[in-house]
């Protein structure tokens, strides 16, 4: 499926949706139309019961070189103050897809391409990827949650740093600071990203949709009251076939066929 007027590709390698950026000629800076149309793949991905897993990417060079400069140019305050509420509905819809959600990132992620990339669960990166959040150099801040998702990830004294400079990281750089899981050869980078969710979507889908609830919940308050709900998950688990499965699986030494129920 290709959303050609929203500049979206989305395509199916078995029960994991690849969703591309597709406007390679502007390195997939994020228009409003390309943050509609990642909102409307994700919303619809969100209620398709064969879709398991995703892999967000960018086509051609770039992984998504930021929000579109001569649409923001022009804005006045209550223009940007929507268009950034826009852009924060999309990171929320990407952590709330109710899947595991993996960012391949090729080439630059800049701004709000790296927004993007920290609103999915983790990210792999190709080994010339790039990363900054230059949005300072430009007179301006993030706005699609940066100044809230980088800190929670790599720690508030280095997102400060990568805010406030504006300067770019290496895919090595990054995944020394925690930013990026692994880092992969260019021209394995798909390939990889997908095997990866794969192999993770192969696990009990309902305890993995579970387990990501909880951890993204569990941020944002005290560790005591997380603990509490982090409990009350891992009970609700009893109470489905897939963990029956799992562990009748265990004892009897074999892979486990899990259900999703």
């Amino acid at each position: 499926m290709v959303l050609s007027a929203k500049q979206i590709a989305v395509r199916h390698d078995d029960a994991i949706a690849v969703v591309s950026l597709a406007r390679p000629e502007s390195r997939n800076v994020l228009s409003r139309d390309l943050v509609l149309g990642l909102l409307s793949a994700f919303t619809s991905l969100k209620d398709d019961g064969r879709v398991k897993g995703i892999v967000v990417t960018g086509e051609g060079k770039s992984f998504c070189a930021g929000a579109d400069i001569s649409e923001m140019a022009r804005m006045s305050p209550a223009e940007a103050s929507s268009f950034a509420e826009l852009g924060q509905r999309l990171m929320f819809a990407v952590e709330r897809v109710g899947k595991p959600v993996v960012a391949a990132v090729n080439g630059h992620a800049l701004g709000g391409g790296l927004e993007l990339a920290l609103a999915c669960d983790f990210i792999v990166a190709a080994e010339s990827a790039v990363f900054a959040a230059p949005e300072v150099l430009l007179g301006v801040m993030p706005g699609f949650g940066g100044t809230q998702r980088l800190p929670r990830l790599i720690g508030k004294s280095r997102a400060k740093e990568m805010i406030f400079t504006g300067e770019r990281i290496n895919a090595a750089k990054a995944h020394s600071i925690g930013l990026v899981n692994r880092v992969v050869s260019d021209d394995r980078l798909l390939a990889e990203t997908v095997s990866l969710v794969k192999n993770i979507c192969n696990r009990g889908l309902l305890s993995l949709r579970v387990a990501k609830e909880v951890i993204d919940a569990g941020a944002g308050i005290d560790l005591a009251t997380a603990c509490l709900m982090e409990r009350d998950a891992f009970a609700l688990c009893f109470s489905t076939d897939d963990q029956k499965e799992g562990m009748r699986a265990f004892m009897e030494k074999r892979e486990p066929r899990f259900t999703g129920r």
